[in-house]
């Protein structure tokens, strides 16, 4: 396993410094978040994008990411232009996959069956774009109430009725406990289409209370990590796993140190369940 930092953990540093103290605390990959990759590119060539990676050995595993795809009408048009642009730039740097992020659920009731129907068909179409460029789409459940697709169990269905190699899953700890995910679900998921794992605690509010910037450090918070991570053995997951936190607080300090703590407390959930490759470990 891959061991990552992810840029929404350092939401207000600049991708230069996500890179540098990527590298300077020990990890290997850096999850992108690809608004800073776009600020970057304002003033830098895509040559100098691949150079900031290389120079710092740091891979990037992933860009966070192209959301809200479905239901979006006349407005699909721009999802598949902003598709292919960031697949275009992941081919560039050697990023292997996009991150893909489902819509709020629709202002009018529609049925389960409806939600998998518009996903397979937007996913396939998303899929088509990028295989043009070998890279593969990893599709998010999110765990908030107003999200159209909540589950593992949920984004599964629609992965496998999309049934596209280059079509997987992101499992983010945080989400799979706020949306009220079941331990059996991540029994029946195949480990091989699991593109990328979240790592990431809550607070313990009640689930309706549950935000983005309630999230922890791995192993300070509720979310049950080692229960999750056996399962996640236990189905041949081996992919990169990246520290996904978007706490303000976290944002204030000085982002090394905020990196630093980050692999001390996901190397304490993850050495006894995965071999974990880090930079100077």
């Amino acid at each position: 396993m891959i061991l990552s930092f992810h840029g929404a953990t350092t939401m207000t540093s600049d991708l230069e410094t996500d890179v540098k103290i990527s590298s300077q605390a020990g990890f290997i990959g850096l999850e992108v978040w690809y608004a800073k990759i776009e600020k970057f590119l304002k003033i830098h060539s895509i040559d100098e994008l691949k150079a900031l990676f290389a120079d710092y050995k740091i891979k990037p595993v992933a860009l966070d990411a192209l959301e809200f795809v479905g239901f979006r009408g006349s407005e699909f048009e721009l999802i598949q232009t902003r598709c292919r642009e960031m697949c275009s730039i992941a081919r560039a740097i050697g990023c292997p996959t996009v991150a893909v992020v489902p819509s709020p659920s629709p202002d009018v009731k529609i049925t389960w069956s409806e939600t998998v129907d518009e996903y397979v068909t937007v996913l396939r179409n998303l899929s088509d774009i990028a295989a043009e460029y070998g890279i593969q789409l990893a599709f998010e459940f999110l765990g908030f109430g107003w999200c159209s697709v909540r589950t593992p169990r949920a984004a599964w269905e629609i992965i496998r009725k999309t049934d596209r190699k280059n079509v997987g899953m992101v499992i983010d700890t945080a989400h799979f406990y706020g949306g009220g995910g079941l331990m059996n679900e991540l029994d029946s998921l195949d480990g091989k289409r699991i593109f990328a794992l979240h790592l990431d605690d809550l607070e313990d509010t009640p689930k309706e209370a549950i935000t983005d910037g309630t999230r922890l450090f791995p192993g300070q918070g509720v979310v049950p990590l080692n229960d999750i991570c056996t399962r996640l053995k236990n189905i041949g997951y081996d992919g990169h796993c990246s520290i996904e936190l978007f706490r303000p607080e976290y944002w204030t300090q000085d982002p090394l140190y905020v990196a630093q703590q980050a692999k001390i407390f996901a190397l304490q959930i993850l050495l006894p369940y995965f071999n974990v490759e880090t930079s100077g470990f």
